[in-house]
C-alpha cells in the first residue's frame, strides 16, 4: 500500500512539474494575455503579430521587469493600468469600479428579460379582457360556396 501511495504522489508531482504550475513563465503568459498591446492593433500583448511593432517588445520587457519585483498579479496589472490607462487591460479588474463593468451587462440583460415578460403578460391580460383570446373564423369563410371558389381560383386541389 505505501508503495502505491508513493507512485501516486510521484505521478502528481511529475504532472504538476510538466504542466509548469507555479512557474514564472506560466505567470508571465497569464499576465501577458490579460494585457492589450498599445500600438493600436487591439490585440493581446503576447499575440501582437505586427512585424516590427515598436510597442509590444517594450511592454513585454516591462512585464518581465515587473514580475521580478515580486508584485502580485493585481499589482502588476495596476502598474500597467496606471502607466497606459485602463485600456491596457484586456478585461476590467474584478474590484472597485471595474466590478461595475462585470455586473452591469448581466443586470441590464435581466432587467430587459423582466421588461419583456411584463409587457407580454400585460398584452395577454388585455387580450383576455377584450375577448380576443380565442380567434374565431369569420362567418363568410364558413360558406361552402365561397370555399369552393377560393380553391378553384388558387388551384388548391391540383397539388
Amino acid at each position: 500500500m505505501p508503495k502505491r501511495l508513493l507512485h501516486i504522489a510521484l505521478l502528481c508531482i511529475l504532472s504538476f512539474t510538466m504542466l509548469g504550475a507555479g512557474s514564472p513563465s506560466t505567470r508571465f503568459d497569464a499576465l501577458g494575455h490579460m494585457l492589450v498591446c498599445q500600438c493600436g492593433c487591439g490585440q493581446i500583448l503576447l499575440e501582437c503579430n505586427h512585424v516590427g511593432c515598436p510597442v509590444s517588445p517594450v511592454m513585454i520587457d516591462e512585464l518581465r521587469a515587473e514580475l521580478t519585483t515580486g508584485l502580485p498579479d493585481s499589482g502588476v496589472l495596476n502598474w500597467f493600468a496606471v502607466k497606459y490607462g485602463p485600456i491596457v487591460l484586456a478585461a476590467p479588474l474584478r474590484s472597485g469600479f471595474g466590478l461595475v463593468a462585470w455586473i452591469v451587462p448581466f443586470a441590464v440583460l435581466l432587467i430587459g428579460i423582466g421588461a419583456v415578460v411584463f409587457v407580454l403578460r400585460l398584452w395577454r391580460r388585455r387580450q383576455i379582457r377584450a375577448g380576443l383570446a380565442a380567434p374565431s373564423i369569420p362567418p363568410q369563410l364558413t360558406d361552402p360556396a365561397l370555399r369552393d371558389r377560393i380553391r378553384r381560383e388558387t388551384n388548391y386541389d391540383s397539388q
